[in-house]
Parts: structure tokens; sequence; C-alpha cells
């Protein structure tokens, strides 16, 4: 398989657990999400799926890069690759445990573990290629800023 189709393998999977994500969000969006207090710097709805779509893209290119190094460096790719795959569905997971069971504490626990784990596929990208890596950096400011935002909604409704 050449390097664009493995791009396009690993871009269509990327959306494709967007897609999941946010069919598990739906619901809540519309009922539960609007009851919550939120802090002054939460974004407006109509953001989160472009944001996120391209993301999901951007995240898809840097893991084909990596895949297609995998003749030179079996050992280290598949490490790194192993790495995004867990990345990728704790990503799925926290819309479940947020927006589908409805828990911002457990939400916010997992979306730290996310976090620690994006910046290790990072690490691990850098040392494949640094194109890849680069690539993950706006997705780690947003899980950074998701994270942020978790904590915060999570603070402001807590039971006392």
């Amino acid at each position: 398989m050449n390097k664009y189709m493995k791009i396009l393998v690993c871009v269509a999977t990327c959306l494709a657990v967007g897609y999941y994500s946010g069919q598990v969000t739906q619901e809540s969006v519309h009922t539960w999400f609007p009851t919550l207090k939120k802090p002054f710097f939460n974004p407006p709805n109509w953001l989160f799926m472009p944001v996120w779509t391209m993301l999901y893209i951007i995240m898809g290119v840097a893991a084909g890069l990596v895949w297609d190094k995998y003749e030179s460096d079996k050992y280290e790719v598949r490490n790194a690759l192993v790495m995004f795959t867990v990345q990728l569905l704790l990503n799925m997971l926290w819309s479940i445990l947020f927006f589908a069971l409805q828990n911002p504490m457990l939400a916010m626990l997992e979306i730290i573990v996310l976090f620690l784990m994006i910046y290790e596929t990072h690490y691990k990208f850098k040392h494949i290629s640094k194109t890849a890596a680069n690539l993950l950096i706006p997705y780690m400011a947003w899980v950074g800023f998701a994270t942020i935002l978790n904590i915060s909604i999570w603070y402001l409704n807590r039971e006392i």
C-alpha cells in the first residue's frame, strides 16, 4: 500500500471514530448538556463539529505518515501506532463517559489520561516523523483546552 492509501485509511478510521463519538453525544447535547453550568470560556456548540472534524483529519494524516515508515523501523512504528490507537480509543471513551453516561467527574479523570497519552504519542511520532508529530500539536492543544473545560464544568456542577 502506498503512502497516500495509508493516510486515507488512517483518516477514514479517525473520522469513523469521530462520527461514532458524535452519535454518542447527540441526545445529551440537546437535553442534558444545556442544563449544566458552564464557564465563561465555553465555546458555542456549533464550533465543536468543525474543529473535531479538522482534528480527526490531521490526526489521520499524522498516523498515515508514521505508518508509511514501517519498513524502515518496524518496532518503533508499531509502538507508536499502538499508542496512537490507545489514545484514539480513549478519545472515543471520553464522549461516552461525559455525554452518554453524563458523568463529568469520570470524564475529567479520563481526559487527563487521554492528554498524557496524546503527549506520549507525540513523543513517539517525533522520533519517526517530525511532520507527523507537529500535526498532533493542534490536537494536543485542543484536548488541553477541553481538559480545562471539563474540569470547570465538573467543578461548577459538583454536588456540595
